[in-house]
């Protein structure tokens, strides 16, 4: 079944005009990409393994979740709709804004992250996606990026995400 997405210009106003997953992008066109990361009170992080047969870093350990927003979707709803699909686990996005959006060639990957307790094994993995999940501390996560085990995220990325956690803004205070 074809994925569509909702396309937006530079500004991020919506164009009115949707993409197939697959196409090339139009001239000017941009898609949105949402992630969310589930952090412990220990300040941990659960990332998930992608399945070996997944296109795109299979085999790799990843944040929690991520994926696009289809089209009608806003950022917050494909948060909870991914988030549900790829591990069986439901939250409420309810007044949950991104916690930061890194824009890239095809578009704006919007970061969300919550504070949760699941346990992994309770967790329902999507055999599809993922085949694993754990909770990770930052230095696991930077040393997992460092011998090639996780998708090559900046570190710097992943030290921001770790300090930010559920804390919005880009002061300390």
């Amino acid at each position: 079944m074809a994925e569509y997405w909702d396309l937006f210009d530079a500004d991020r106003g919506a164009t009115g005009q949707i993409m197939r997953r697959g196409d090339p992008y139009p001239p000017g066109g941009y898609h949105l990409v949402i992630h969310v990361c589930l952090f412990n009170a220990q300040g941990e992080l659960l990332i998930q393994r992608r399945q070996p047969f997944k296109e795109g870093w299979p085999g790799l350990w990843d944040l929690s979740v991520g994926g696009s927003a289809v089209a009608g979707e806003t950022g917050s709803q494909a948060a909870r709709r991914e988030l549900r699909e790829e591990l069986g686990y439901d939250a409420d996005f309810t007044g949950i804004l991104p916690l930061l959006s890194v824009s890239y060639d095809g578009g704006f990957d919007d970061y969300y992250a919550l504070r949760t307790e699941v346990a992994p094994g309770a967790l329902r993995l999507q055999p599809e996606e993922v085949c694993d999940a754990h909770w990770a501390s930052r230095g696991e996560v930077l040393a997992m990026i460092e011998d090639g085990r996780f998708i090559p995220y900046y570190p710097s990325l992943i030290q921001l995400l770790f300090d930010k956690q559920t804390r919005y803004g880009a002061h300390t205070h």
